[in-house]
């Protein structure tokens, strides 16, 4: 079969209407996180039968600031009355990743037969971006590290909400049930793309893990927390956010060989059912010692992005806020963390 080649703008331009055809059908069959599900469902598709599909970066970054914005607006005066108990399931969720990243260090090692450097920065919990270039930096395998990422972030997003709805009943929709509070004001809308604008170039310039959604998230929540606005984005942003970040995981296996794409999604399930049973077995400790909702620290706690696990705790309606902040956190222990950690461990194996 022929390859079609495109040019990189048609390219994009047929990989979102993919992504938005998808998803559009996926909620015609009333599915769980319709949006994304779909979307990445049929970007996934035909990446991999070979169609010519490519994903702006840039258009991902706006789309993540707009969902950071959303995600600070959750930020509210009641949440400094929890901040000792999410202390707690902070300090579970660092021991978490330590003990399910060596696991799944160990597993792809065993099983995947990968070099040290590659099975280390491939089994790390999160930080997608940021572990391919570290781990390729310290001589790792890019494409193995990156469609391992990939493929458990499309087993975790495309699973979890099914899950969610099959074994506890939950209503998974695209967005949580009555999140949307009216239209904001021209007034307010402008505060919020001046908090999107500043929180994300400033953001990029300190060069913070994860700062096109954490700088708009933190003034945002600011704004909020310091009653400057209550403004909520309308649910339609949730949306649009879900197809666009479903069509970037999906746009990630297109080019990949069909042999290494397979041989990599059979490792990366075990790596995903290994952090996922983890993750279970951390949420119900917490959530036994501090009394918070185990659904919510199970989102919290799953090796997802961040993006992709808030727009879940979204549609779920638990607490973004919580979740993000979670995400989040584990992003920065990992970038900050894991390279020096691994540059400990490879300088004791020698």
């Amino acid at each position: 079969m022929a390859v079609v080649s495109l040019p990189r703008p048609a390219a994009a331009l047929l990989a979102l209407a993919l992504g938005a055809a998808g998803g559009w059908a996926a909620s015609l069959l009333n599915l769980p996180l319709a949006w994304m599900i779909g979307a990445m469902a049929a970007t996934t598709a035909a990446a991999v039968l070979g169609a010519p599909l490519v994903f702006s970066p840039g258009l991902r970054s706006v789309m993540v600031a707009v969902l950071g914005l959303m995600l600070g607006s959750r930020f509210t005066p009641a949440i400094l009355d929890h901040i000792g108990e999410w202390a707690v399931s902070i300090a579970g969720l660092l021991i978490y990743t330590t003990i399910a990243g060596l696991g799944c260090m160990a597993y792809f090692r065993r099983f995947g037969g990968f070099d040290r450097t590659t099975a280390y920065f491939a089994a790390m919990p999160g930080g997608l971006s940021e572990m391919i270039l570290v781990g390729t930096s310290l001589g790792g395998d890019a494409r193995l590290i990156a469609l391992v990422h990939a493929s458990r972030l499309l087993l975790v997003v495309s699973s979890l909400p099914f899950a969610l709805q099959l074994l506890l009943g939950y209503e998974v929709g695209a967005a949580a049930p009555g999140a949307d509070t009216g239209a904001a004001s021209p007034a307010d809308l402008a505060v919020l793309a001046a908090c999107g604008l500043a929180g994300y170039f400033g953001a990029r310039a300190l060069k913070l893990p994860a700062g096109a959604m954490l700088g708009p998230m933190v003034l945002s929540a600011a704004l909020h927390l310091g009653g400057v606005t209550e403004a909520q984005l309308p649910d339609v942003f949730v949306a649009a956010a879900q197809v666009v970040i479903g069509t970037a995981v999906g746009c990630r296996f297109a080019g990949t060989a069909p042999g290494l794409l397979a041989r990599t999604a059979v490792l990366a399930l075990g790596s995903t059912a290994i952090l996922l049973v983890t993750a279970l077995v951390f949420a119900a400790a917490v959530a036994a010692i501090t009394g918070l909702p185990a659904t919510a620290l199970v989102i919290a706690y799953s090796p997802g992005g961040v993006a992709e696990m808030s727009l879940i705790a979204i549609a779920l309606a638990l607490d973004p806020a919580f979740v993000a902040t979670h995400h989040l956190l584990r992003i920065f222990m990992i970038v900050v963390l894991a390279p020096l950690a691994f540059r400990r461990l490879a300088g004791g194996a020698k």
